[in-house]
């Protein structure tokens, strides 16, 4: 790895662990919110959804804004904007204030994390991009796993202001050196997809809305379904003028990649399956068992650790012997380790352990192969675009996942009691191994890929 790679991969984890740790952060300080700005259940929700809803609907917009202005140009941009907004968050003095700071917030961390990705997967060659990739997504998948342990440091004594404070010395340093650091790349060139970009950022919205409010204002109410049909026919459209478009923004033909196609739904079952059990495991660690919040965010350890640990050996594996086994093995063992949680649910905290290790060992298995089969599945100048799509399913299966984990623990259990809890906890959990599953039947159709051959293997064909 020479200096400019290290210089890309340590900016773009840095960065992408800021957007992924204030994705669920402020989930276990959601208490200390209430009190201090006089929330209603309705504003605190909102303070979640609103940085994960415009962080999805904004992922391939951000995209699209990286191939044209350039990436490190937009990759530097956004890092600014969330610094800006986290401050904003911090100075918030009513809740009205936090929700639309949160709003921006979301919008950085979609231009952050998608250029992460493109600027990794452009700076590293493709016998060695798994390798990286598994760094930047065991960095980011930490943050995402470790944001009820900060919530929860929070919620149990620092003001909640600190979650967001913490973000902007980050910034101020990431951005000069982005700037300085980075290489500058660039999509295709073309005319900005304008229509493309504003259809599939109305149908996203709208889908993701959906997702989002069905849960509380009913699955079959005029609000859901008329969003929901909105999204999905700005959708269809955005299709037709993506055939048509003389420069359009997601190439339709990457779907006629099964490694694109493959990846893009295990992707969105991964994420789906991941962001469900984050939901519920804290607060079951919490109301099922009676731990403190920073107490439950500790003893996620067992799991947040094996994300970080694993994803980097996943990657560089994956260069070795390709990405369908990885992808395939490990969405299984979280399966596994799912099931097995809601298999010693309601039982002392020691044997859910050995569960948590499994899944964390199976997701970190499965995301750098998904991420290495999806970027090798274009042409180098088409990555941005490609991470774009990807990303965006990453973010849809996150709000997917918590959507029907929600639904499914409110048709089985409430927060009444530990046991009512416990009896939501369960059938949820069962949903992300079945989610899993789907994941892994999706990795099935991965095309195979010959193993990379060994220094030494090579020096035989030369010779």
């Amino acid at each position: 790895m020479n200096r400019k790679q290290l210089w890309v991969l340590l900016l773009g984890s840095v960065a992408s662990l800021m957007a992924a740790l204030d994705t669920l952060v402020v989930s276990t300080a959601l208490s200390s919110i209430r009190r201090e700005l006089d929330a209603s259940i309705a504003e605190l929700e909102w303070t979640v959804n609103a940085y994960n809803l415009s962080f999805a609907v904004l992922l391939m917009t951000a995209a699209a804004a990286g191939d044209r202005l350039g990436r490190r140009r937009m990759f530097a941009a956004g890092v600014a904007l969330f610094t800006l907004a986290s401050a904003a968050c911090a100075l918030a003095g009513d809740v009205g204030t936090l929700i639309a700071a949160r709003v921006v917030q979301g919008a950085g961390a979609a231009l952050v994390t998608t250029l992460a990705l493109a600027l990794v997967s452009t700076a590293f060659p493709t016998e060695r991009r798994g390798a990286a990739i598994g760094i930047l997504e065991g960095v980011t998948g930490m943050g995402v796993a470790l944001g009820p342990l900060v919530g929860g440091a929070v919620a149990d004594g620092l003001a909640w202001q600190a979650i967001f404070w913490l973000n902007v010395p980050i910034g101020l340093i990431a951005v000069p050196l982005a700037l300085r650091k980075l290489p500058e790349s660039f999509g295709p060139d073309g005319a900005f997809d304008f229509r493309g970009v504003a259809l599939v950022t109305g149908g996203t919205f709208a889908v993701v809305w959906a997702l989002v409010r069905g849960n509380t204002v009913g699955w079959g109410s005029p609000e859901t379904v008329v969003t929901l049909v909105a999204g999905v026919l700005l959708a269809v459209a955005f299709v037709r003028w993506e055939r048509r478009a003389p420069h359009p923004m997601m190439p339709l033909g990457f779907f006629r990649s099964r490694a694109f196609s493959a990846g893009n739904v295990a992707i969105f079952c991964t994420f789906a399956a991941l962001f469900l059990a984050v939901f519920f495991f804290a607060q079951y660690l919490q109301t099922g068992l009676g731990y403190g919040a920073f107490e439950a965010g500790l003893r996620l350890l067992p799991w947040t650790v094996t994300l970080f640990l694993c994803a980097p050996v996943a990657g560089a594996l994956t260069d070795r012997i390709g990405e369908r086994p990885l992808m395939g093995g490990g969405l299984v063992l979280q399966a596994v380790g799912l099931g097995w949680v809601a298999l010693v649910a309601g039982e002392p905290y020691g044997a859910m352990v050995p569960a948590l290790v499994v899944a964390g060992c199976g997701v970190s298995m499965a995301i750098p192969a998904v991420q290495s089969s999806v970027v090798g599945a274009v042409a180098p100048d088409q990555i941005g675009r490609a991470v774009g799509v990807n990303s965006m399913m990453r973010e849809l299966g996150g709000v997917f996942g918590i959507a029907v984990g929600v639904a499914v623990f409110a048709g089985a259990g409430s927060f009444a009691s530990a046991a009512d809890f416990t009896d939501g906890f369960v059938p949820a959990v069962v949903a992300a191994a079945l989610i899993s599953l789907a994941g892994a039947l999706a990795a099935l159709w991965l095309p195979g890929r010959a193993p990379t051959p060994t220094p030494v293997e090579r020096r035989v064909e030369l010779g």
